[in-house]
């Protein structure tokens, strides 16, 4: 873990995942706080350029996921909540990884401002936990559709503990087309 002065770098069980966690100020008129700056995402993970910020509201229950590009329109995302509460995961699809097919969970919400910033190399969604939430992030590349890939959610080899019954999330017809992990595209 890394304290700089203006965010908290926390190191997850899997190479290349941080929770990133701003350094909030509260006062009578409510709060402030960075939710990025370069030199110091930077120094504690590493110079990636981002060039495309993207954002979607969804409610109750809605998971979109799980989520990536393939090959070199692959994707870094810096993501975060800006309303409500959601249950985002990145799973591992590096094959040579050690943590290849394993995830990281967090929650994301706009109470703990927390942030996770997960490498190229990973499938992404999240489940949305609020009556509403609206979710932002950065990407280091632009959305390829010709190279969009997604696993399905509720594969069982990914263990993945959605607290919500798979008969009452709600879903696209795309990402129900998902394919299992052993059946994915994955990087070398």
């Amino acid at each position: 873990m890394t304290i700089d002065s203006v965010m908290q770098y926390i190191k997850t069980d899997i190479e290349g995942v941080y929770i990133i966690e701003p350094r909030v100020f509260n006062d009578s008129r409510g709060y402030f706080f960075e939710s990025w700056q370069k030199s110091s995402f930077q120094e504690n993970i590493g110079n990636i350029d981002f060039v495309q910020d993207n954002e979607s509201k969804s409610s109750y229950g809605v998971l979109r996921g799980m989520h990536y590009q393939k090959g070199e329109n692959s994707q870094a995302k810096l993501v975060r909540v800006i309303k409500g509460r959601v249950l985002d995961v990145a799973v591992d699809l590096r094959k040579s990884s050690p943590t290849f097919g394993k995830h990281v969970m967090v929650e994301l919400s706009d109470t703990n401002r927390r942030q996770m910033f997960i490498p190229r190399g990973f499938a992404h969604g999240f489940l949305v936990l609020s009556e509403e939430a609206v979710f932002t992030y950065k990407c280091d590349n632009v959305y390829a559709p010709q190279s969009e890939a997604s696993i399905l959610f509720n594969d069982p080899e990914l263990g993945i503990e959605w607290p919500i019954a798979p008969e009452d999330v709600i879903t696209s017809e795309k990402d129900l087309k998902g394919c299992l992990l052993k059946d994915a595209v994955v990087f070398e």
